[in-house]
C-alpha cells in the first residue's frame, strides 16, 4: 500500500509499538585482552562472511568462476532467513507483466527443490489480472495489487539441503559455527576476516571479502560509511521472531478468511484486545502447517544485543498466546500445536552501506545502469523494474570488500524491496562473480571490468538487459 508523505512509507504492515525495556547501563568499566597471535586457519581467494541468502549465491557464484572458495556461517544451516529465519514466502520475482526478472542462482535453487516443498502459482498464472484467481493466490501471499506473481513458499528443510549441496558441488568450502567476528586489514584494505568458533579466535585471509553478514558488520567494524536511517512506523525497521504451527487445517482457514471477512476481523480484533499484539497466520508450503511471521516489534536497535534479547523473549511468550487463541478461535486450528520457533530472529535493517553509487527512489523510472548487475521488481505496477548498479555493492572508499544483500547502498524506501530474499540472492551472485574476477586479475573489487562481469553473470543465468524498461 501507497502511503502520506510523499511515499516515504510505501510498503505498509501492521507494526506494533511497544514500550522496550530499558537497555543495560553501560559500567564504565573495562577489561584489557592481552594481545595475541591469531592463528591462520585458512587461505583462499574469496571469502564469503554470512551463508545467507547473499552469502550461498556469492559462494556458488565465486567457485563456479573457479576461485577457492571458502564460505564462513556462524549457524549450522545455509539460507540465513529464508531457512533458519522462516522467511519461507519468497517475495516476487516476476514484474508486474508476470516476466521473471530475477533468474541465475535464484532460478536454479528453486528449480531443484522437490516439487512437493513448494507452493505457489504456476507460470501460467504469473501476471494474470483475472479477479477470481489473483483473490485465491492473494491469501496464499503470491497476488498482490489484484497481479499473480512468482512468490512461493518453501520448505526450509529442502531450502537448507539444496543450498549446502550448489555450494559444495560448486566446490567451494564450508566452515559452520564459525562468527565473523573482526575484518583484518592490511594496508586500508580488507584481506580477510577473524572469527571465534570453539577452536578460539582464528583467521581466514582473502584475496577479497564478501561481507554477506546482513548487517553490514565487516564493513562496519573496517570503518566503512553507513546509514541507518528508518522510520519507526515503517516494517522496515522492526524486528521479530518467527515461527510454524503444525497439524491444522489452512485450507480452512483461509476460506473462513475469504468468505467471512467481518468474523475474522472481530476475531483479530477481540485477540488484540486480550494480549495486544497478534499476528495473522500464512499459509505455507504444506495444508497442515501455519506460518506465522510474529508481530512486527517496532523501537528495537538489532545491533544492541539487549534489544534482540528482549525481542526473542517477547516473541517466544507471544507464540504461546498465539497457540491459545487460535485453538480456541480460529477455525482449522482446533489441533494446532507447536512446530518450530525460527532459530534466527527476524533483522530488516541495521545498516546500509554508502557506496560507489545506490539504489534511490529516483531510479524507479526504467532507467538501465550502465554497470547493471540485475533487475528488480517495482514495488507497484505504476513502476518500472529497478536496475541495481555494481556500484551498490563497492564501498565508498574501502578496498577489498563487497557487500551484497539487505546492507547493500541504497535509500530507505528501496531498501524496503531491495533487502527481500530475491534481490539478496541477486546481488549475493553477482558479487561472488565480481569477487573471483578481481581475485584473479589481482585488482580490487572497485577496478572490476563491469563488462567480464556482465558476461560472466549472463552465462550464470542472470538477467540483464539493455535496455529500459517501461512501467506496467
Amino acid at each position: 500500500m501507497e502511503s502520506r508523505e510523499g511515499g516515504r512509507l510505501f510498503f505498509q504492515s501492521e507494526v506494533f509499538a511497544t514500550a522496550r525495556g530499558p537497555r543495560r547501563a553501560p559500567t564504565g568499566r573495562t577489561v584489557r585482552e592481552a594481545a595475541r597471535e591469531v592463528p591462520v586457519h585458512a587461505e583462499c581467494d574469496v571469502l564469503v562472511v554470512g551463508g545467507g541468502p547473499a552469502g550461498t549465491a556469492a559462494a556458488v557464484a565465486a567457485a563456479r568462476l573457479g576461485a577457492r572458495t571458502i564460505l564462513l556461517e556462524r549457524y549450522n544451516h545455509l539460507g540465513g532467513l529464508s531457512t533458519g529465519g522462516l522467511v519461507i514466502w519468497i517475495d516476487r520475482m516476476t514484474d508486474w507483466e508476470g516476466r521473471k526478472v530475477i533468474r541465475g542462482f535464484a532460478e536454479e535453487y528453486l528449480d531443484r527443490l522437490p516439487k512437493d516443498a513448494v507452493a505457489g502459482p504456476p507460470p501460467s498464472a504469473w501476471g494474470s489480472r483475472d479477479a477470481a484467481t489473483a483473490a485465491w493466490w492473494a491469501v496464499r501471499s503470491a497476488a498482490f495489487h489484484g497481479i499473480v506473481t512468482h512468490s512461493p513458499t518453501c520448505d526450509p528443510e529442502w531450502m537448507k539441503a539444496t543450498a549446502l549441496e550448489m555450494v559444495l558441488e560448486a566446490g567451494a568450502e564450508v566452515i559452520f559455527h564459525a562468527w565473523g567476528a573482526e575484518p583484518v586489514l592490511q594496508d586500508g584494505a580488507v584481506r580477510g576476516a577473524v572469527f571465534e568458533s570453539k577452536q578460539g579466535r582464528r583467521a581466514v585471509l582473502a584475496k577479497v571479502v564478501v561481507d554477506a553478514t546482513g548487517d553490514g558488520d565487516l564493513f562496519h567494524r573496517a570503518g566503512a560509511a553507513s546509514d541507518s536511517d528508518t522510520d519507526e512506523r515503517d516494517i522496515h525497521h522492526c524486528i521479530n521472531t518467527a515461527w510454524l504451527f503444525a497439524h491444522v487445517d489452512m485450507p480452512r482457514y483461509l476460506a473462513w478468511r475469504a468468505e467471512k471477512p467481518a468474523e475474522f476481523s472481530d476475531f483479530m480484533a477481540r485477540a488484540k484486545a486480550e494480549i495486544g499484539l497478534f499476528d495473522k497466520a500464512f499459509a505455507s508450503w504444506r495444508d497442515d502447517v501455519a506460518l506465522f511471521m510474529g508481530p512486527r516489534l517496532s523501537g528495537y536497535d538489532a545491533t544492541q544485543v539487549d534489544d534482540l534479547t528482549e525481542v526473542e523473549i517477547r516473541s517466544h511468550r507471544l507464540m504461546l498466546e498465539h497457540l491459545r487463541i487460535y485453538r480456541r478461535d480460529a477455525p482449522g486450528f482446533e489441533n494446532a500445536t507447536l512446530m518450530l520457533s525460527a532459530p534466527q530472529i527476524g533483522v530488516r535493517h541495521a545498516r546500509r552501506l554508502r557506496g560507489v553509487a545506490a539504489v534511490t527512489r529516483e531510479g524507479w523510472d526504467g532507467r538501465v545502469h550502465a554497470d547493471e548487475i540485475g533487475v528488480s521488481p517495482s514495488l507497484a505496477p505504476k513502476f518500472a523494474n529497478v536496475s541495481v548498479p555494481y556500484g551498490a555493492l563497492v564501498p565508498e572508499r574501502l578496498d577489498g570488500l563487497l557487500a551484497p544483500g539487505r546492507h547493500l547502498a541504497c535509500d530507505a524506501t528501496s531498501h524496503s524491496f531491495l533487502r527481500e530474499i530475491p534481490q539478496c540472492w541477486l546481488t549475493g551472485q553477482a558479487s561472488g562473480a565480481a569477487a573471483a574476477l578481481a581475485a584473479d586479475a589481482g585488482v580490487e573489487p572497485r577496478a572490476v571490468d563491469v563488462a567480464a562481469l556482465q558476461a560472466a553473470l549472463r552465462r550464470q543465468g542472470a538477467h540483464l538487459r539493455e535496455s529500459a524498461d517501461a512501467p506496467a
